[in-house]
């Protein structure tokens, strides 16, 4: 053992050769200088913002070689290394922190922000937490192939305050899940030290809770990072489960560059200078005999040839010219539907039935398909939908999940990462908020800030009329409709309600997917029994008349059958929209352009909901066709009450008829 003379920075090579020595140096080597050159880069104005990673080499260099090439990874800011030691082409990276189209987002995301299936890489979002839920799915997905891989993920001792850092583990744990979960703790959040972000001596100890083994290592050792790494990596493909790592580092430059250092003691600066990665390590190496000051300078010019001639490359490249074709056409993966017609045998089955009936027939169309909740393995779900579903597809592909919508939102993404679908299923979908972030702000961007699609449809029972009160009754497709990259179906008929999952199943975008508890147990209809499919963004016309175009979608197309039954002498059109994101634009028009009035139903609460969207559309595209304002009729702008009386006024049910009534005489 040799140990530097400057610092207490201890290394040991065991049986490391020195191919592999000098290996692990100039990795380390590169993205320092890459780091050095974008310095001046970022002074000169020519990039527009930094992360360093400037004395957390070791962590990223060292875990990424003793992974293998096709396992992945999901680093975060300062991980510079692992691209780096990946071999990502650096005229690639400058054009990505430049915003050019050579990049990895087209200009649409900076630095990290970026994945590449290419090299096994699956970059982070700013909001740290989901990507480690993410790294749960890629890992599942290793177990239910019988891949024998292992995935690591990166967090900075910020981001374990996270919930999403807690989900992730404790799935990860009940699931046995390859993952190395690395924190790197470099002092740091930004300026808030970590004494104020935990109340512990050591983040590892969390493991312990989780049931996971947990080390503490010397992050700016690379023998240190690299030895165990690999050996706690061929540990886990031979018997998957979970590692955490907590590294020990410090962060030697600003949160990023504007922000400086001004917050860190001079002294602590100071200690932690000495324990540079880099320069102990060549120090170690030149005692060795395995590097010599000829060879160091032979590294040195290479690397900073090849940063040259990258930089060159990127710089000649040219802006990038926006185009709103292009932009909106990326937005979603491509989808080439393929229309699968049904046979004449029909059978009158429930909403429900329906719903269980096209999951079911899914999961048999698609192997790779799986299923995650709570409660729905062997007690079927609360509604009973996946009842008998473990007793044909097995407990790995129906699965039972812990309480954390988040991170089984984030595992779903990672399984579409690595190539497979997931449905999951929100108990209720009032439950989605606590798995909001990663639906509108990683499965929803994915595929426009680097070609990444989120092949996950999300189960929403939802709805009011069922006296649950305000946690378990709310409508909130108006949360997802404006969200681009979301596709939003919401049936109201047992029939559409088979054909549209199936559809959604088959999309390879995410798909949100609206279940109205109401109509469960009390609609029915015939429906095929075979597997069929309907086409997104077709609204179905239920009846045609001259006077009022009525446009509603879910329980209030019943509402809107209802009044009509009732008042016979209505002459309406009446539009279920059946999905809202893709919305039927041209069926709007059409009806509205021939009747001249316009009425629209929702459930929902009035202010912001998709009714607003739909008046305007109609407002800006036929208002010389109209003879009469459009109409809106939505619930009351409370909490969803419990009793029913309280219920029933708060319904927009109980509004319609008046509201039709008063239009048509306008």
């Amino acid at each position: 053992m040799l140990t530097s003379a400057k610092t207490p920075i201890y290394y040991d090579k065991k049986n490391l050769d020195d191919r592999t020595l000098l290996k692990l140096y100039k990795n380390m080597l590169k993205p320092r200088l890459i780091e050095e050159k974008m310095l001046i880069l970022l002074r000169q104005g020519k990039v527009s913002k930094w992360f360093s990673g400037i004395g957390q080499e070791a962590i990223s260099v060292g875990v990424t070689m003793a992974l293998q090439n096709h396992e992945y990874i999901l680093p975060m800011h300062r991980n510079l290394g692992v691209f780096t030691t990946r071999d990502i082409p650096l005229s690639r990276l400058f054009s990505q922190w430049q915003g050019k189209a050579n990049g990895f987002t087209k200009g649409r995301d900076r630095s990290f922000h970026f994945g590449t299936q290419d090299y096994h890489i699956v970059g982070m979002i700013s909001h740290l937490g989901p990507q480690l839920g993410v790294a749960d799915g890629i890992a599942l997905a290793s177990n239910l192939k019988n891949k024998g891989e292992v995935t690591a993920v990166f967090t900075g001792e910020g981001g374990t305050s996270e919930g999403d850092f807690h989900e992730a583990l404790n799935v990860a744990s009940v699931w046995q899940l390859p993952v190395i979960f690395c924190i790197e703790n470099n002092g740091y959040g930004l300026s808030t030290p970590t004494k104020e972000q935990y109340y512990c001596k050591d983040l590892a100890d969390r493991g312990k809770g989780y049931g996971i083994d947990s080390f503490i290592l010397d992050g700016n050792n690379i023998l240190e990072v690299y030895e165990k790494t690999v050996k706690l990596a061929e540990s886990m493909r031979k018997r998957p489960r979970p590692i955490l790592i907590e590294f020990k580092t410090f962060r030697m430059r600003g949160h990023e560059e504007a922000s400086g250092t001004k917050y860190v003691p001079n002294e602590l600066m100071a200690a932690w200078e000495v324990k540079d990665p880099i320069s102990n390590y060549r120090n170690y190496l030149l005692k060795l005999g395995v590097l010599t000051t000829a060879k160091d300078d032979e590294f040195h010019q290479e690397i900073k040839a090849e940063i040259d001639e990258a930089l060159q490359i990127a710089s000649a490249e040219g802006k990038i010219v926006p185009d709103e074709r292009t932009e909106l056409n990326d937005v979603y993966k491509p989808y080439d539907y393929q229309h699968v017609a049904h046979s004449s045998n029909k059978e009158e089955i429930r909403f429900i039935d329906a719903i269980s009936q096209g999951l079911r027939q899914s999961m048999r169309r698609h192997k790779d398909l799986v299923i995650m909740g709570q409660d729905i393995a062997e007690y079927g779900g609360v509604f009973k939908i996946t009842e008998g579903f473990v007793e044909e597809f097995g407990n790995k592909r129906v699965r039972n999940t812990p309480i954390c919508e988040s991170a089984i939102v984030e595992t779903g993404m990672g399984l579409s990462i690595a190539g497979m679908k997931a449905v999951v299923e929100m108990q209720f979908a009032d439950f989605v908020s606590s798995g909001f972030n990663p639906i509108v702000n990683y499965l929803a961007k994915s595929h426009y800030r680097w070609g990444q699609n989120a092949d996950v449809v999300v189960r929403m029972p939802c709805g009011a009329g069922v006296a649950a009160g305000p946690f378990h009754s709310q409508t909130n497709e108006a949360w997802f409709t404006k969200t681009p990259g979301l596709k939003v179906v919401y049936p109201a008929f047992p029939y559409d309600a088979k054909g549209l999952l199936a559809t959604a199943i088959n999309d390879p975008n995410p798909v949100l997917y609206f279940e109205h508890k109401a109509l469960y147990r009390s609609i029915r209809q015939e429906v095929p029994t075979d597997y069929f499919t309907i086409p997104f963004g077709e609204a179905a016309l239920l009846r045609e008349g001259d006077s009022v175009s009525i446009i509603t979608y879910g329980a209030g197309v019943h509402w809107a059958l209802e009044t009509l039954d009732k008042n016979k002498d209505i002459s309406a059109d009446l539009i279920d929209l059946r999905t809202l994101q893709p919305l039927d634009v041209e069926a709007i028009y059409k009806s509205v352009k021939k009747t001249g009035r316009a009425i629209i139903l929702q459930e929902d609460s009035l202010f912001g909901g998709i009714a607003s969207d739909l008046s305007a559309m109609i407002m800006e595209n036929c208002f010389e066709y109209l003879d009469a304002p459009v109409k809106r009729v939505a619930s009351m702008e409370t909490p969803i009450p419990f009793i029913n009386q309280l219920e029933d006024q708060y319904l927009a049910k109980g509004k319609f008829e008046e509201a039709l009534k008063t239009l048509l005489n306008y």
